[in-house]
């Protein structure tokens, strides 16, 4: 039997199953505000997002198994009232649908898109995309070189997760194209270098989200204590070693090692979805030149740092830093976008390598190119908006408040994998460590190990975020890589699951380092899990042998 046969017949039973259980349970709307679905923060909770999460895996279907999942969400949320499920999924104010839509940072961000799929037919349309090609060809002259750039360039674009993705993909892929690494490992790169480089920079969206996170009336420094977080953040840490071990010990395992094969073969994808191969033609002129591509991007970089900053207020006396604390990235990253294409289009007419039609006919065209990944990011804001009212982070949060106490000693790592949990069935770090840090707060007001226990559930919320087939990241470094999003997460699942894996290893140490009373040592634990990683890469290596260059 055929995978989208037996995911549709699971499907099935799931439904029937549900059926029987809540079919005393009708649900109706007595007092609309008051409202509350029968099972709401328990277990079942959760199973929208496996539902969806599990179909995409077994099918290879990431559309419909989002949508799956938001019905069953909106079932769960109805009492299997059909008019009440519907317009729950449609029109629900706190997960809707159209609500997440009319959301001014989630169309923000859609039109950012937009904007970056307008940029990038513009870039290859002139020309430049094959004039960088050519000119980080005579620079870059191995694979392993192409892949370290991708994460350098990854590693500078700290500011904003969703920027990364984006400019990095559009920027690298003419260069790793042309050293045949895959349209996988290019993705896996740019989603490794973007949350988990994000979440231990100082200066992003991510740590405004986290200082925003510690309650006002807890008397803390959100900021300082985010910083004292950055060396326990051992997920963020050990996936850029991770990073740097599979591309110079030149070792890769799982569906990647496929992917990565096939590709020195001569096939970027593998598998028969190649959803942006159409819109990949590179146009080659005469008169094109590298700064056709290098000057937009720069200007692309530079509008949207100033934007992010302006938005904060930074131009009105706020400090650098809480600008950008306080900044609104969605809409500076519009701002920079529509500088950003101005300069373009002023810039190319000086140049005469692109016409004025030529110009029009790449705004449809970035438009069609970036349908695939806003109709993903829309049915995963659904999804998540389903989990939310279903209570699912109220269950999780209890979860971790009832056996805190009883586990100290293993809270680290319990909050490790609570948090990985949440953040992977949800599609939100944000979201994940919003809820958790409060309740760690609760259990650990100061000391060393609220700082650990925060890290723990940062590197979690990076974890889950990492591994979901429905968290934003995920799906824009499926974009920004131009690969099939189901690939990418089979692809990256193995790799994040190895590093989790050796994180708990760390959290465990140092939760028994805690308990034993030896705290100051607690560092101890990163060098111990650099090394164990490292090792397993070299005896994952001896199994499955190295890539021939």
């Amino acid at each position: 039997m055929k995978r989208k046969q037996i995911g549709m017949l699971v499907f099935i039973a799931i439904i029937v199953i549900l059926m029987v259980v809540t079919s005393q349970t009708p649900g109706t709307i007595a007092d609309a505000d008051s409202y509350q679905c029968k099972v709401y923060a328990t277990i079942l909770s959760l199973l929208p997002p496996v539902i969806a999460i599990g179909l995409a895996l077994i099918t290879k279907e990431v559309y419909t198994s989002l949508l799956a999942g938001i019905i069953v969400g909106g079932l769960l949320y109805s009492n299997f009232n059909l008019e009440l499920m519907l317009n729950t999924i449609l029109f629900q104010e706190e997960g809707g649908m159209i609500y997440k839509l009319s959301d001014a940072g989630n169309v923000g961000i859609l039109v950012f898109l937009v904007m970056l799929g307008i940029l990038v037919s513009l870039l290859n349309r002139a020309g430049g995309s094959a004039a960088f090609g050519k000119w980080a060809s005579r620079h870059i002259k191995t694979r392993i070189g192409a892949q370290i750039s991708v994460m350098i360039l990854g590693v500078l674009i700290f500011v904003d997760d969703y920027f990364n993705c984006l400019t990095v993909g559009s920027v690298m892929r003419p260069v790793t194209d042309r050293h045949k690494v895959s349209r996988a490992k290019l993705s896996y790169i740019i989603d490794a270098t973007a949350a988990p480089v994000c979440i231990i920079a100082p200066i992003s969206s991510w740590a405004a989200a986290v200082t925003s996170s510690v309650p006002a009336d807890s008397g803390i420094n959100g900021f300082a204590v985010f910083i004292q977080t950055i060396p326990y953040n051992l997920y963020a840490l050990l996936t850029l070693v991770m990073l740097i071990g599979i591309t110079l010990l030149r070792v890769d395992f799982g569906p990647m090692k496929t992917h990565e094969m096939n590709a020195i073969k001569g096939d970027l994808f593998t598998t028969p979805g190649r959803p942006y191969e159409d819109n990949e033609e590179e146009v080659v002129k005469e008169n094109s030149h590298v700064l056709d591509l290098i000057l937009p991007v720069a200007v692309l970089i530079v509008s949207c740092i100033v934007a992010m900053i302006y938005t904060g207020g930074f131009f009105s006396g706020t400090s650098f830093v809480e600008a950008f604390s306080g900044c609104d990235a969605s809409v500076g990253l519009v701002l920079g976008g529509a500088v950003t294409l101005v300069f373009t289009f002023i810039y190319y007419m000086l140049r005469d390598v692109l016409s004025f039609k030529e110009f029009t006919e790449c705004i449809p065209e970035g438009f069609k190119a970036m349908i695939a990944p806003i109709l993903i990011l829309t049915m995963a804001w659904t999804l998540s908006g389903m989990t939310n009212l279903l209570g699912a982070k109220v269950f999780v949060a209890d979860l971790v408040a009832n056996s805190a106490n009883a586990m100290q000693g293993f809270l680290p790592m319990i909050i490790f994998l609570v948090a990985a949990f949440l953040a992977f069935a949800t599609g939100t770090s944000w979201g994940t460590f919003s809820i958790l840090i409060p309740i760690v707060l609760g259990v650990f007001p100061s000391g060393q190990m609220m700082v650990i226990s925060i890290a723990s559930c940062l590197a979690g919320a990076v974890c889950g975020d990492h591994c979901s087939p429905i968290s934003d990241t995920t799906i824009m470094a499926s974009a920004g890589g131009h690969c099939e999003h189901v690939n990418h997460v089979a692809t990256q699942l193995p790799y994040a699951l190895t590093v989790a894996a050796v994180c708990l290893l760390g959290y465990f140490l140092i939760g028994i380092l805690q308990a034993a009373g030896l705290a100051g040592i607690s560092w101890l634990a990163l060098p111990v899990c650099i090394v164990v990683l490292i090792g397993v890469l070299f005896v994952i290596r001896s199994r499955t042998g190295r890539e021939e260059i």
